[in-house]
């Protein structure tokens, strides 16, 4: 006799996944509200009492919704492009919490610092600082901070290295003296602030420490020259683990302690503003297995999304551990890889799957929260899958998913 299948379906954010396909389909971008609230406050306690600003980076992951639960925190949130403003302003984010980031901002971003919609510039380089003196006026000075490169390089991978002397980010600190002597020609800006970020997925305090050790030496180069610098920002880049075999991530309470202690009698206010470490953990990316083919040696299980809408893999060698979420049946496990849909390799990483999984089951990718979303695209001519928050059993639609038609509307004939 054989004996019934065991089904299985799990949850996110106490929905069942077989719900959340059924109402949305898949490819689905799931993020867990009470998660999230989880990281915010865990950052909160560490930081709020030693004096630490916390501001969310919104490049790991923004839309309306998101920029309205934010605005309901006291996070700050720092954007580096127009939509990423227009969709914070459109989620009633404050402007006077907000701040613009960006190596290369555009005329129009520049002209929507000049209009305060932000409260102050992050500025990266002498072009900036010229061309945003250009459109302020004397009688109303724009707050900026300057990006400074330390030199700190933190040991994570070279594409998300934003310190060091091969990167393109800040000014150089060998150059301080020569941009704070121009900028004392500038009235029209006015230095709030030093700014460095250092890198991604950074799981020690030591180089976090050493890159506030170069911004006080800054910022007394700077009070000697007459410049009365109010706070300093130490970046982001704290580790998530993405696995059980992942470095432990980095403590924030040892981290926050640190910070505070190295800075104490210096007269500044210090913030940082992690966006992965918030985020990373509170999203899942829901999908649905498509077919299990073996090549030689090797196991696929291919998925009905990939490369399109997580590049991460593939550009970094990012890992998400999986989780079957809904089957017929659960068997042993044995080692396979996990593969996207495009026309490339698209390969989401080796893990090891149940021997029974098959076409149609539900299989989850987790800690997608941060640059997943963010950095999708429509290679494949593929639209981007929806949106959804969940929290407590409940679940709302935040972003559509893009059909066909949304894929061409751009399309001039």
């Amino acid at each position: 006799m054989t004996s019934a299948p065991l089904a299985v379906d799990r949850a996110l954010g106490g929905v069942s996944a077989r719900e959340l396909a059924a109402t949305y389909g898949t490819p689905l971008f799931v993020i867990d509200l009470d998660q999230l609230d989880l990281e915010i406050d865990r950052f909160l306690r560490a930081c709020a009492p030693r004096g630490i600003a916390v501001g969310y980076a919104g490049k790991a992951f923004l839309c309306a919704a998101f920029a309205e639960h934010l605005a309901g925190t006291p996070l700050r949130l720092d954007v580096c492009s127009l939509g990423e403003l227009l969709t914070a302003e459109r989620g009633g984010f404050p402007a006077g919490r907000m701040y613009f980031h960006g190596c290369g901002k555009t005329g129009e971003e520049l002209r929507a610092i000049v209009d305060r919609r932000v409260a102050f510039d992050v500025v990266d380089n002498d072009e900036e600082l010229e061309r945003l003196a250009a459109l302020a006026q004397p009688d109303q000075p724009v707050d900026v901070m300057l990006r400074l490169n330390t030199g700190i390089e933190a040991h994570t991978h070279a594409f998300v290295r934003t310190g060091g002397e091969n990167t393109k980010f800040g000014i150089a600190l060998d150059r301080l003296p020569e941009v704070l002597a121009r900028l004392a020609q500038l009235p029209q800006l006015r230095l709030i602030g030093l700014h460095a970020h250092i890198g991604s997925q950074i799981s020690e305090v030591a180089p976090f420490a050493l890159n506030l050790d170069e911004l006080l030496a800054a910022a007394r180069l700077a009070a000697e020259l007459g410049f009365a610098v109010e706070e300093l920002i130490c970046g982001g880049g704290i580790a998530v683990a993405e696995g059980p075999d992942d470095p432990h991530p980095l403590a924030v309470e040892v981290l926050a302690a640190e910070l505070a202690e190295r800075a104490a009698g210096h007269g500044l206010r210090l913030a940082i503003e992690p966006g992965r470490a918030l985020v990373a953990r509170a999203g899942s990316s829901l999908y649905r297995v498509m077919a299990v083919k073996t090549q030689g040696r090797r196991r696929f299980v291919v998925v009905d999304g990939g490369l399109a809408d997580n590049p991460r893999p593939l550009l970094y060698g990012a890992r998400h551990l999986p989780e079957v979420l809904a089957a017929a049946k659960l068997g042993p496990d044995e080692p396979a890889t996990l593969a996207g849909r495009s026309c490339e390799n698209d390969e989401m990483g080796d893990y090891v799957l149940p021997r029974d999984l098959a076409a149609g089951d539900l299989v989850a990718l987790r800690t997608t929260g941060a640059y997943t979303y963010s950095m999708a695209g429509n290679y494949n001519r593929f639209g981007r899958p929806p949106v959804v928050f969940v929290r407590d059993g409940h679940h709302r639609r935040v972003v559509r998913g893009e059909s066909a038609d949304d894929v061409v509307r751009l399309d001039v004939v």
